[in-house]
């Protein structure tokens, strides 16, 4: 299995990530050719080999001429559609603008259509976000995967003022992804640079147990004291099977906690992210009645997780255990049975058939209030999915990890990973 991982020790923006794909080997004239198609009057994309923190690395620059437009979604449409890209090219390329409008939408009180791009919007950050997307289709890695991500420290200056890092809507992009903190007092993580984590990655976390091939270096322009400022990205075949991935499993005994504080206990954790939560019946010294709590999560939620446990149970000792689970890819997918529309998940694994499964509380809700048997609902919904899948009318999952929220914001600051025009 192909894999790719990210690693951002000093932050991630779209200029890095299509240099170090460059760097990796992806065919550097097949992305210049496809962003000329893009018809944008004379830009040139210049690379060039730069020693970074003494270390060499790729570094590009986007040429062309002053230029004052602020494009709305609808320009960035328009552009897209009238170019040679692939279906795929374009389909990444459409997220990756429509997650950061979308994040900027919601910042901002907008809508996608109104919102309209300033630096995003800008020739550079246009031919940056194509770049990456059409390197990572040529890359042709079957999973992605990233380290937390930096964002920086400080403030920077923005159209609206002066404002914390990360700025909003990076922080919007950015939810539900691990962070790090690195302490450089700088904008480490731009838009564009949480945009392509966001789509692309499909989990994050170290390295995984791979046999590297390539290693690809892309470096930002600014220079830091004791730190090389270089995205790089290696890629290779996993010595696992790329659907297997290390989790953490936390357990305590509890023999004096009451039953009503357990389940409210296997709630909070639930919300807090865990993986999965349950409770085992055991006897204890003495023979007392007791439980083992058992928390699966990912390793990088532990200190949540043990927070809650130690908080909540009053108990002494939390053990850990670090496992390897194998796990099946899954999206929703809605269907339409003859009472109306079901919602359920659609499982498939690398190379195999997809598998659909309706949830439990849309059919029952239907199944209620149409006053019809459970099983009728589940068979209609089940019968709808096969149909959308034969006819070809159905979503095909989606390669690259799943669908995000979008953000496009005026930065007129300097930062770590400015474009030199």
């Amino acid at each position: 299995m192909r894999v790719a991982w990210l690693e951002c020790a000093t932050g991630v923006s779209g200029d890095m990530t299509l240099a170090a794909l460059i760097d990796a080997g992806v065919d550097r004239n097949a992305i210049e050719t496809a962003i000329q198609s893009l018809k944008l009057p004379d830009v040139r994309l210049r690379v060039e080999t730069v020693v970074k923190g003494g270390f060499r690395s790729t570094q590009v620059f986007v040429d062309h001429p002053k230029q004052h437009a602020h494009r709305h979604m609808s320009d960035i449409r328009g552009i897209l559609d009238q170019s040679d890209l692939t279906d795929q090219q374009r389909q990444i390329a459409n997220r990756l603008f429509l997650t950061i409008a979308q994040a900027e939408a919601c910042v901002h009180g907008s809508t996608v259509e109104k919102v309209h791009f300033h630096e995003v919007g800008a020739v550079d950050s246009i031919v940056d976000i194509v770049g990456v997307a059409v390197g990572f289709d040529l890359l042709g890695a079957e999973q992605i995967v990233c380290n937390p991500v930096p964002t920086g420290r400080g403030f920077i200056n923005i159209d609206h003022g002066i404002c914390p890092i990360p700025a909003p809507g990076t922080a919007e992009i950015l939810k539900g992804i691990p962070l790090a903190d690195v302490p450089i007092e700088a904008e480490l993580t731009t838009p564009t640079g949480a945009a392509i984590v966001s789509c692309l990655a499909d989990r994050f976390g170290p390295m995984p147990a791979m046999t590297i091939e390539q290693i690809g270096c892309g470096c930002g322009s600014m220079t830091f004291n004791q730190r090389a400022n270089i995205l790089r990205l290696f890629v290779g075949e996993t010595i696992t099977d790329a659907n297997t991935e290390l989790v953490s499993l936390l357990e305590t005994n509890l023999d004096d906690v009451s039953p009503e504080t357990i389940g409210y206990t296997c709630e909070l954790l639930r919300q807090a992210g865990a993986l999965d939560v349950y409770v085992t019946p055991v006897q204890m010294k003495k023979d007392r009645p007791a439980f083992i709590m058992s928390v699966l999560t990912t390793p990088l939620n532990i200190d949540r997780m043990e927070t809650i446990l130690f908080d909540e149970t009053g108990t002494l000792g939390i053990r850990r255990q670090q496992l390897e689970r194998s796990t099946q890819h899954r999206d929703i997918v809605t269907v339409t049975t003859p009472w109306g529309d079901v919602q359920g998940k659609r499982s498939w694994k690398t190379g195999q058939d997809t598998r659909f499964a309706p949830e439990f509380e849309d059919c029952a809700k239907m199944a209620a209030a149409n006053g019809v048997p459970l099983r009728d609902v589940y068979r209609a919904a089940e019968s709808a999915f096969l149909k959308l899948t034969d006819s070809g009318r159905l979503p095909e999952p989606q390669a690259f990890g799943t669908t995000p929220p979008a953000d496009d914001h005026h930065h007129d600051h300097s930062h770590d990973h400015d474009h030199h025009h």
